[in-house]
């Protein structure tokens, strides 16, 4: 059984704002493009181009229309491994390539180590981890390990591919270990939770609930009460009230 380090020195991980993620899967095509020339080894794709194009993707976006406050809403729900504290994927492993770095907190898979036995894609319930089919190992998410600590990069680049790619800010990067740090500020302030977390494999990434909607009868009763601006009957007013009819139609 692969051994897990006592303590970790960071809790590196992501919180995930799912009240303004649109969906819009920035994410998801900005962590294929990384990774396909990134870290280790390259991800592939079997028939891109072609009747049943398929391949391994480290990061999925689900989208569900859920109810509540008396009305439907659409929640963009992103998925990638939650780099958990005491992650089955690793205790399982039989070769010890999956592991979990002390320094920080992220689990990792050693492709030269790996045989593509499943056991860890089975053992994890987030179904965060992937089979690649062309070379015959898993996959997951990094948190881009080879950008993050990259010095030849910008300092505002040296985060995960998804996070810089991002065009709402919903996805956010730092220590979750550290309670002054801006992402642990951030979850306390939201009321970030975990991912399942009555199977107690404490998973370091947050997500932030979607915050309540305004109520549409009480803007509705706002506005019958709002006060009607006087008009005087110029020539402008009656452009305007023409320009508005027309371009409500």
């Amino acid at each position: 059984m692969t051994t897990l380090p006592e303590t970790t020195e960071k809790k590196l991980g992501l919180v995930i704002d799912l009240d303004i993620c649109v969906g819009c899967h920035a994410c998801a095509t900005s962590c294929k493009e990384w990774n396909t020339g990134g870290y280790s080894a390259p991800l592939s794709d079997q028939e891109p181009y072609g009747a049943d194009p398929h391949g391994t993707w480290l990061n999925r976006i689900h989208s569900y229309e859920v109810e509540g406050e008396g009305r439907s809403r659409t929640v963009h729900f992103p998925r990638s491994c939650l780099h958990c504290e005491t992650p089955a994927c690793v205790t399982v492993c039989p070769t010890g390539a999956s592991y979990k770095r002390a320094e920080d907190g992220i689990v990792l898979v050693n492709p030269d180590m790996c045989i593509g036995c499943k056991l860890c894609s089975w053992a994890c319930p987030y179904g965060a981890r992937e089979y690649d089919y062309a070379v015959g190992v898993m996959r997951k998410c990094t948190l881009c390990v080879d950008r993050i600590y990259n010095p030849h990069l910008k300092e505002e680049d040296r985060v995960p591919s998804c996070v810089r790619a991002c065009p709402t800010g919903a996805r956010h990067f730092g220590d979750l270990g550290d309670p002054k740090s801006k992402i642990s500020k951030l979850v306390k302030e939201r009321g970030g939770y975990d991912l399942l977390p009555d199977i107690g494999y404490k998973p370091v990434n947050k997500y932030l609930p979607p915050r309540p909607r305004r109520d549409a009868v009480t803007n509705n009763d706002a506005k019958a009460k709002a006060p009607i601006m006087a008009t005087d009957g110029s020539r402008m007013e009656k452009f305007l009230a023409w320009a508005d009819k027309v371009l409500t139609r």
